[in-house]
């Protein structure tokens, strides 16, 4: 990411919520074969002093990123758009792109399986708790484990992170409130995720 020293996120508080409403994560290695990445769901652990994060690879991901040999880099990728230079005064033509974004470092540890099994079926209930009928992996544990076996459990604690939140924070407040607006319209680049991570980003009339 380029390091500027506008835009930043310093609150770890800002870094989990992130990470907490966006937990498709893209996992890089640099391994003695070169660049790998891999992309799995994240989910934070109730440490208040430091971030930590739990994941699974599916074999043999695992051997492919060496994990536990190095450090790797887990980006993770929250609200993003165009912002059209059409939506700025007159004069002002050049459009760009907000984003929410998180790198974060740390070397992995592996689970063992009963862990791994812990956090896998914590995982599950994560997501299925959103859906009317949700399911778990006890409702066929015999069978959860044995494809579990096919997955490798990772904790990765977070030794630094480099985050991002670019939200036409340089623009005048007509002007935010106006990408707000196209932002939340049914335009060719319409995002109401956007549109709804400006207006918390950005200061309020009463600030």
């Amino acid at each position: 990411m380029r390091h500027t020293p506008t835009f930043v996120i310093t609150e770890r508080s800002e870094v989990r919520r992130l990470i907490h409403e966006h937990p498709w994560a893209t996992i890089v290695s640099t391994t003695s074969q070169g660049m790998v990445a891999s992309h799995y769901p994240v989910m934070l652990e109730n440490r208040d002093d430091q971030l930590s994060l739990v994941t699974h690879f599916g074999r043999p991901d695992d051997e492919l990123h060496e994990v536990g040999q190095h450090e790797v880099l887990v980006i993770i990728q929250g609200p993003h758009g165009y912002i059209s230079s059409s939506w700025y005064p007159e004069g002002e033509n050049i459009p760009t792109w907000n984003h929410a974004t998180a790198h974060l470092y740390g070397t992995p540890e592996i689970l063992s399986d009963e862990e791994n099994f812990r956090v896998l079926s914590e995982l599950v209930d994560h997501f299925e708790h959103h859906v009317e009928h949700p399911v778990s992996l006890s409702d066929d544990e015999a069978g959860a484990r044995r494809a579990a076996k096919g997955t490798v459990g990772l904790r990765i604690v977070i030794d630094r992170f480099d985050a991002r939140m670019k939200m036409s924070q340089n623009k005048k407040p007509a002007v935010q409130q106006n990408i707000v607006n196209e932002l939340g319209s049914n335009g060719a680049y319409a995002s109401s995720e956007l549109a709804a991570e400006m207006t918390r980003a950005l200061p309020s009339e009463t600030d």
